[in-house]
């Protein structure tokens, strides 16, 4: 293998810091729920709630809540709750545990950004007993808790001290190609606003976020708010660590700016002294058109970048033709917006650890 695919692989050793399989939870603390839906590419899909669809076409919300039965009955009384995406119903379920009912409206192997929601979907955010989600980032979920009403909704947006702003100074408006071969500054259907939504990739914010939801279970489930707050102590001391061993492990780096696949890694940019330029912006399906794609060769050549990182639920050939192009080596950076089996881990810190494995290895870090 030559040096140039020595990370192309998401199993790729990982050396001193553990490979993924020593980062594995046990199987009570395995996230994936469900099933991966069927048919779906990595790209070319557009998001959209189905809920407009559904009332349009006579579907009232009883009708929708008859979709499923009350699931805190079905459960033999435990309380219902949904998460939106993957690090929510981490933290969810390691707070938790069995003493809920628990699922998740983005299955594994799915791209988060491009949520779709079906009709059950739909029903089950009514009929649960709490949803926990981060608004303005799948906007089908924001649709489903609005005609919900909301009241039995958590968002962490709060508590995810979000505020960071999308883009970095490599700012190429992130042009795409159209047809007919024009190119213009991107337009999605995803509304992220200005801000950049990924904040879990930041440990200690993710860890607020599980206080958040933690206090909110007591409220919901009073009987157990003992074993809540035992669980969301342990996990955010556990949180803590991890945020400590980044800090040390990227204290010394050659490099430290990083190019990735899209703009998901602010909060960790931020939070560790890294630079990030990202290929696309926040929304992983745009299509960079050539001029962009040659701004970011020219930038990874100027700044001697050694590494461009591509990730696991997201097409990796643009990524890998700008590190062709600017004679570079590729290595997986996941943002652990959900999990798949092609993922390094089945949990969020073995994806961590493997990130920080890649990082290491990528930046020169000492």
């Amino acid at each position: 293998m030559n040096e140039r695919d020595h990370m192309t692989s998401p199993q790729a050793d990982t050396g001193s810091l553990g490979g993924p399989s020593s980062h594995r939870a046990p199987l009570g603390h395995r996230a994936p729920l469900g099933a991966p839906r069927s048919g779906r590419g990595p790209r070319g899909r557009r998001p959209g709630s189905l809920l407009a669809g559904a009332l349009a076409a006579g579907l009232s919300l009883a009708g929708l809540a008859a979709c499923s039965s009350d699931s805190s009955e079905a459960d033999g009384g435990r309380p219902s709750v949904v998460t939106s995406f993957y690090p929510l119903q981490y933290v969810t379920e390691r707070i938790a545990g069995d003493t809920i009912s628990l699922s998740s409206l983005t299955k594994p192997g799915a791209e988060p950004h491009e949520l779709e929601l079906t009709p059950q979907d739909i029903a089950s955010v009514h009929d649960a007993d709490l949803v926990v989600y981060l608004s303005k980032f799948q906007s089908a979920v924001d649709d489903a808790v609005s005609s919900s009403g909301g009241s039995k909704a958590l968002d962490v947006a709060e508590a995810a001290r979000l505020g960071l702003p999308a883009g970095s100074e490599h700012d190429h408006e992130h042009e795409t190609t159209q047809p007919g071969g024009s190119e213009q500054p991107a337009e999605s259907e995803h509304d992220h606003g200005d801000t950049d939504p990924h904040f879990w990739l930041d440990p200690t914010r993710l860890a607020d976020v599980a206080d958040a939801v933690a206090a909110q279970l007591k409220s919901l489930a009073p009987e157990h708010a003992d074993t809540y707050t035992t669980n969301a102590a342990t996990l955010h001391k556990e949180l803590l660590a991890l945020d400590a061993e980044y800090a040390g492990a990227l204290k010394n780096c050659t490099s430290k700016e990083i190019v990735t696949a899209h703009e998901a890694f602010g909060y960790l940019a931020a939070r560790y002294g890294f630079e990030q330029h990202g290929i696309t912006g926040l929304i992983p399906e745009e299509e960079p058109g050539a001029a962009a794609i040659a701004e970011i060769v020219k930038l990874v050549q100027t700044k001697k970048i050694r590494t461009v990182y591509y990730e696991i639920l997201v097409n990796p050939d643009i990524a890998r033709t700008v590190a062709s192009e600017a004679k570079v080596t590729t290595a997986v950076l996941d943002p652990i917006g959900n999990l798949s089996d092609k993922s390094a881990a089945q949990d969020y810190p073995g994806v961590m650890h493997a990130n920080l494995a890649s990082l290491v290895k990528g930046q020169g870090c000492s």
